[in-house]
């Protein structure tokens, strides 16, 4: 089977272009909704900044994904990997379905939080029923041990970290959007290069919408992605480290399995770094504050930006050793 360079080059595009027109129209919608991030404490903006990032990257993932299938299932698609594709379509449409709702529920989870400031505990909870429904229907995580009960476990403990870490991780203007665009495009990668489509179309679809939105966020921001969007990313880039076989008979590569953890380094750096910094201080874990890798950063002296770039440099670096293994 021949690698699919244009098809995914096409998901990158149509994502890219999908999520950068669709912005403008979800960020009049939340303005008109008051769906905005006011100025306040611990902020630096001085005017409301309209919460429309998750939004714009979860329609410039979606939609391009159900044109690009419905060409596919109508044979308007001319590529030599498409009955491929479409195969893998047909025997995993009901994990790809739960995935897709998952998405969609985990943006209206972090919408709602955005309207209303869940507390924490409503909050994890809405995250723990997507995890367990990702664990039932899809791909979990074994670790080597011969145990359902563990699997489970390990892989709801899993989804539940890397959201909130990306959720942590929302703190400079940039910062999450990138990261989350550099995890899609490694992992995208790294599935590409094992012959698992359908977990790189995911990755490129990511990618591209992420970068659609990063205009408008990086480096004056006049969009945010919200509690919306960075659920999405985190819960995205989870499953993308679930998807792929790393480890297989025919390529047994035990060192391959922490892949993931490179790729995703940096935010789980930053939430294991700032979540003992606040138990260390007799604070709760979720309450925000000024104690983040970037934060650290600026205090040394760098500029947000350059913070940003740093931290985006460090992710691509470390995620460079995971195409290694």
């Amino acid at each position: 089977m021949s690698f699919p360079f244009n098809f995914f080059l096409a998901a990158f595009l149509g994502a890219f272009a999908t999520a950068l027109l669709a912005l403008p129209l979800w960020r009049q919608w939340c303005l008109r909704t008051d769906l905005v991030d006011a100025p306040g404490h611990r902020k630096i903006h001085r005017a409301p900044v309209p919460l429309a990032g998750g939004f714009a990257v979860l329609t410039g993932i979606l939609l391009p994904l159900g044109v690009g299938a419905l060409l596919l299932k109508l044979g308007l698609v001319k590529i030599s990997s498409a009955s491929a594709i479409l195969h893998g379509l047909d025997r995993r449409a009901i994990e790809l379905t739960v995935l897709a709702l998952g998405a969609v529920a985990i943006t209206l989870l972090g919408y709602w939080d955005d309207k209303h400031e869940l507390k924490a505990l409503p909050k994890f909870l809405g995250q723990l029923v997507v995890a367990f429904a990702v664990a039932a229907v899809c791909q979990r995580i074994t670790l080597f041990v011969p145990s359902e009960l563990f699997s489970y476990a390990v892989t709801v403990l899993w989804l539940l970290t890397v959201i909130n870490a990306f959720n942590f991780m929302d703190n400079m203007n940039g910062l999450c959007a990138g990261l989350g665009a550099i995890g899609a495009f490694l992992f995208a990668l790294l599935a590409a290069a094992s012959g698992q489509y359908l977990v790189a179309i995911t990755g490129w679809l990511m990618c591209g919408a992420l970068v659609g939105f990063l205009p408008w966020n990086f480096p004056r921001a006049r969009a945010f992605l919200g509690d919306a969007g960075s659920h999405l990313v985190g819960y995205l880039l989870a499953v993308m480290a679930i998807l792929p076989h790393f480890y297989t008979r025919q390529n047994p590569r035990p060192l391959a399995v922490l892949a993931p953890l490179l790729v995703l380094a940096i935010p789980l750096l930053d939430l294991a770094q700032v979540t003992v910094f606040r138990t260390l201080h007799k604070q709760p874990f979720w309450r925000g504050d000024t104690n983040h890798l970037s934060h650290r950063l600026t205090r040394l002296g760098l500029k947000r930006p350059q913070a940003v770039l740093l931290l985006w440099l460090l992710a691509a670096g470390l995620g460079s050793l995971a195409c290694w293994l």
